[in-house]
């Protein structure tokens, strides 16, 4: 071995830093901009108020737990008890009307033989309600001081609208699974690709003809949206089918896919993510015009593709983040894909229900925006 050329390739690969600036800052800065902006989050979530509803449906004497029930949740911080209830129905409502958090239900059957009192969630985002939980919980075993009164120590259930309460973490985490994870890989592959395309001559000699820049951005985004779209029709089937296979001699028997189920229509969640990502075909296009390598293109993801992560609804609420991250998160395609998925995947919403089509049409304009930013993209690089 000859130190001499080893000492030559070195200060070949410290020469080729040297001439690319950006690629130095991403290296070191880009690492501190997301711890820093993770540590932002984490120290500065808002827990704000939940709102807490009580149903009494109980018809036994037991007014001295009801009433004490009130008074250890509103003595809790950050929970503003509603007023009372008898009805089950217009608290649901409520929940879904995203009027109140969680509901204190106190069952037809509550007695002091029967102590039970059920919570009410909503069911959509498990980690942002589990955040109120604490609270109501400690306000529950403060109770425990009734006993010396003669009256029923409450034990707890959990139920929530829709889905299931027992629901597995990969059930809850499915929808932001599919939506954060195709947008990722459909961003990567068109941004690489896109690349070769202007490295390899293509979309000069393309230029050279009648075609304008719009045909050029159009025909390219539904040649990589067909391959998006097989993509994410792939994706959506491994989480929500599974196939099992039979044991073949010394191979065991073992299945292909998670079987995640949805409560509503898997063609609308698939549409949802089709959308997301031709969104994600016009921003790798866009964003692959300010690259001249395959590693720069690989240098947008802790730009673009982390922040997403982070603030779009992924590991909590948006209503949690800090104020000034708040309006952010609220441009953010995955946190509109996000939503859309565990309206339809959780609640079985379909196109009738507002808060889809908002999604969906929200997700529509992202990618309109992108492919015409991309168009004036490459008519700026060749003027």
């Amino acid at each position: 071995m000859n130190p001499l050329r080893v000492v030559a390739v070195f200060r070949r690969i410290v020469a080729q830093f040297r001439r690319d600036p950006r690629t130095v800052a991403l290296l070191y800065l880009a690492p501190l901009a997301i711890i820093a902006l993770l540590a932002w989050v984490l120290s500065s979530q808002q827990s704000g108020t939940a709102n807490v509803a009580i149903v009494n449906e109980s018809t036994s004497p037991v007014g001295l737990i009801a009433s004490k029930l009130q008074s250890a949740l509103s003595q809790q911080t950050g929970i503003s008890v509603q007023p009372w209830t008898t009805d089950e129905s217009a608290a649901r409502q409520m929940l879904k009307d995203n009027k109140v958090d969680l509901v204190v239900i106190l069952p037809p059957d509550f007695s002091v033989e029967n102590p039970k009192i059920e919570l009410l969630t909503l069911g959509l985002n498990p980690a942002g309600e589990a955040s109120v939980l604490p609270a109501v919980q400690k306000a529950l075993l403060g109770l425990e001081a009734l006993a010396n009164n003669d009256a029923p120590v409450p034990t707890i259930e959990r139920e929530t609208v829709y889905g299931s309460p027992d629901a597995t973490q990969l059930d809850s985490l499915a929808p932001v699974v599919v939506g954060f994870f195709a947008y990722f890989f459909v961003f990567l592959l068109t941004g690489i690709s896109f690349l070769r395309e202007r490295i390899g001559g293509t979309l000069e000699r393309l230029l050279a003809t009648p075609v304008s820049q719009a045909e050029i951005v159009l025909g390219y985004s539904l040649g990589f949206g067909f391959f998006a779209t097989l993509q994410v029709a792939i994706v959506l089937a491994f989480v929500l089918g599974r196939l099992g296979i039979p044991a073949l001699g010394p191979i065991a028997a073992f299945a292909i896919g998670l079987g995640v189920p949805t409560a509503g229509n898997p063609l609308i969640a698939y549409l949802l993510v089709l959308v997301l990502g031709l969104g994600a075909v016009s921003l790798g296009i866009f964003l692959s015009t300010f690259a001249r390598t395959e590693l720069q293109v690989i240098q947008f993801i802790p730009i673009v593709i982390v922040p997403q992560g982070l603030l779009g609804g992924f590991f909590w609420p948006i209503g949690q983040l800090p104020s000034l991250l708040q309006p952010v998160a609220r441009i953010l395609p995955v946190t509109y894909a996000i939503d859309g998925l565990r309206q339809v995947m959780i609640a079985g919403a379909d196109l009738s229900s507002p808060q889809v089509l908002l999604d969906l049409v929200v997700l529509i304009g992202i990618a309109a925006v992108f492919m015409a930013l991309a168009a004036a993209t490459i008519r700026r690089e060749v003027a």
